[in-house]
């Protein structure tokens, strides 16, 4: 850190205002100790048995006297005490600096950071800390800007999702309620699309509900129970048989293992994965193959992995795609009724079973990634997050 000429200026002044004041100290010290030897013969005689006791070479040659030996004490104390009081002063114009620092990032600068790099540990500390709390204001002012534009997205979208089918269904009953048709053929019409489009509305409405309910996760029961993961995979692709049928597409389960138990919530895990089975169907229907799989990784953890060879997902997206109300592709969102709350929820639900979810993406598969405890009181740690730390550190 580079002080001003001012502040120079004031060291310089405080070591000579200091050093005066330590010249008059010592002189009146050797003043009060003169008068007291002089007046007092026993301690006069004492000091010059000792001068004549002490002598060097053969000339015995006398090389000190009481006041050269406390001039030399006063010297070295005198030089230490204007040191202390510099390096003090010195480390108070530190920390003013970094005060007004503070106070400028403080005042909307916050793209700004201390640029100091000091000597002493603890304020070199202290302004790494500043910088990091800073960096992690912004982050989350930077969060919550994206969060409150994706909710507005969420909102349009979700208006536009009502009020797409509330039009068709008032349009098609106030057919009804008009007489407005000509055969049964056309009241069961129009009353197979109002319930139809009612549908979707509901599916909207329970995704919302879903999302709200496993989001917060303080006030979220968990049913905690040993489930056979195998056998669950194998139970949701017999589920599936008529989207499988519709779409054309092939739903494999394949548990790599026989017996991968775990301690879950059954009801909570099969919202999740059936989320990732949906999104598979809905958006890698231009594939031909679904595979659902779990793995032993180890004794205290295992992955369940919903994969289909679809097209891949841009690399760009891959980050995101977790994130609340995000869409990879509002368009084509759009016709295939999502919400993109669906990897929310799927989210949601590993966080309250303490795992962490992965996904990758190429032209063969894309692969959702569920990592889970063994034991729900184990928590798993995601590797690719905590890299991100330690790299923000």
């Amino acid at each position: 850190m580079k002080l001003t000429t001012r502040e120079k200026m004031t060291l310089v002044g405080e070591g000579i205002i200091t050093l005066i004041l330590l010249i008059i100290v010592n002189l009146a010290i050797l003043v009060i100790m003169n008068d007291t030897i002089q007046d007092n013969p026993g301690i006069r005689s004492g000091i010059f048995i000792i001068k004549q006791s002490v002598a060097i070479g053969p000339m015995h040659l006398k090389i000190w006297s009481w006041a050269n030996i406390f001039m030399f004490i006063f010297a070295t104390f005198d030089v230490f005490v204007i040191y202390w009081r510099l390096l003090r002063r010195y480390h108070q114009m530190q920390t003013t600096h970094i005060i007004k620092e503070v106070h400028y990032i403080a005042a909307g600068h916050f793209d700004h950071r201390i640029p100091f790099e000091l000597k002493n540990d603890q304020q070199q500390k202290f302004i790494s800390s500043i910088n990091a709390l800073v960096d992690s204001v912004i982050a989350s002012m930077d969060e919550e800007r994206n969060l409150e534009k994706s909710k507005d997205e969420m909102i349009a979208n979700v208006s536009h999702d009502i009020r797409t089918p509330l039009t068709s269904i008032i349009g098609y009953l106030s057919l009804l309620e008009n007489k407005q048709y000509h055969s049964m053929e056309e009241v069961l019409k129009y009353t197979h699309v109002a319930f139809v489009k009612s549908k979707q509305m509901k599916e909207l409405a329970d995704d919302l509900f879903e999302y709200t309910k496993v989001s917060h996760t303080t006030s979220t029961p968990f049913n905690k129970t040993i489930i056979n993961v195998g056998d669950m995979l194998d139970q949701m692709a017999v589920s599936f048989e008529w989207e499988t049928v519709n779409n054309k597409m092939n739903l494999i389960s394949n548990s790599k293992e026989n017996d991968v138990k775990i301690e879950a919530d059954p009801e909570k895990l099969a919202r999740a994965i059936n989320n990732l089975i949906t999104n598979a169907f809905k958006y890698g229907n231009d594939g031909h193959n679904i595979f659902l799989s779990c793995h032993k990784v180890s004794d205290k953890e295992i992955t369940i992995t919903v994969a289909n060879d679809g097209n891949k997902i841009p690399k760009e997206s891959l980050n995101k795609l977790f994130n609340r109300f995000y869409r990879v592709d509002s368009s084509r969102n759009t016709k295939t009724g999502g919400t993109g709350l669906g990897l929310a929820i799927v989210q949601s639900v590993v966080d309250l079973h303490n795992g962490y979810t992965d996904v990758t993406s190429n032209d063969e598969l894309t692969s959702f990634i569920i990592h889970l405890p063994i034991n729900h009181k184990d928590k798993l740690i995601d590797p690719n997050r905590l890299a991100k730390i330690n790299s923000n550190n």
